[in-house]
């Protein structure tokens, strides 16, 4: 370790993780998934996780390997489908979840950062998403009343990061990233490429250091994509 910087994923989770923990987890489907960090977790054997994530991963990878090793007790998502074992643990009452409408958990994520205990919305208004919650009229419509979201630790992924944890992201892989990295107690990122102070643009920065507690550079991405749709070369009726 020097300074924010750890050598691997392993090392930057010493001391930042237990039990019972909220985790908030970067990345949408699989694009901008904190992948080292997410295996380290899994080393690591932390139990009884509640994970605020967009959704958890697919079939093998991603967060799916942290639901298939008992490590999450509770998932705050908006986006559950095309995930049998989430399907099949919430079913048999083995797995919580807090079903978001997927504007309204990015809005929660980024109200924690900002220290913004609650705020109104018109989503879920009038559906299962209202129960239990107070709603006012404003201008004569109806919104829900949403309390923030924070978390004891935030895993990121960037494209880029300095030694002092200042990140850029990279297109769609920018997603919850940016929000997630300032609502947590303690935030690590990991980044493709790790360059020297003073070399990133300010201008370009999306997540500034002071936002981020310790950051690594990862390895052998795999980039995946869920699912891959193309046409026959040469088709041009669908062109």
């Amino acid at each position: 370790m020097t300074g924010k910087v750890y050598k691997d994923a392993t090392s930057a989770l010493e001391g930042v993780v237990f039990d019972g923990m909220t985790l908030m987890h970067g990345g949408f489907g699989l694009s901008g998934n904190p992948e080292n960090l997410v295996a380290a977790l899994k080393e690591n054997g932390v139990k009884n996780m509640t994970v605020i994530s967009n959704n958890c991963g697919a079939d093998g990878v991603g967060l799916w390997v942290l639901l298939n090793n008992g490590q999450i007790r509770k998932m705050i998502s908006s986006y559950v489908g095309e995930n049998k074992l989430f399907e099949s643990l919430y079913l048999s009452n083995k797995l919580e979840l807090e079903l978001n409408p997927q504007g309204t958990l990015a809005e929660r994520i980024r109200a924690g950062g900002a220290g913004i205990p609650a705020f109104y919305t018109k989503t879920g208004v009038g559906t299962v998403v209202a129960e239990g919650k107070p709603t006012e009229v404003f201008d004569g419509e109806t919104y829900v009343r949403e309390t923030w979201l924070k978390a004891d630790l935030a895993v990121v992924k960037a494209w880029k990061g300095d030694h002092e944890g200042n990140l850029i992201y990279r297109k769609t892989a920018r997603n919850f990233n940016p929000n997630m990295a300032t609502a947590a107690k303690v935030t690590i990122a990991e980044v493709e490429e790790l360059v020297p102070n003073g070399t990133l643009d300010p201008d370009q920065i999306h997540t500034p250091g002071i936002y981020v507690n310790r950051i690594l550079q990862g390895k052998d991405y795999a980039k995946r994509i869920e699912f891959r749709t193309v046409r026959p070369c040469g088709d041009k009726e669908n062109a």
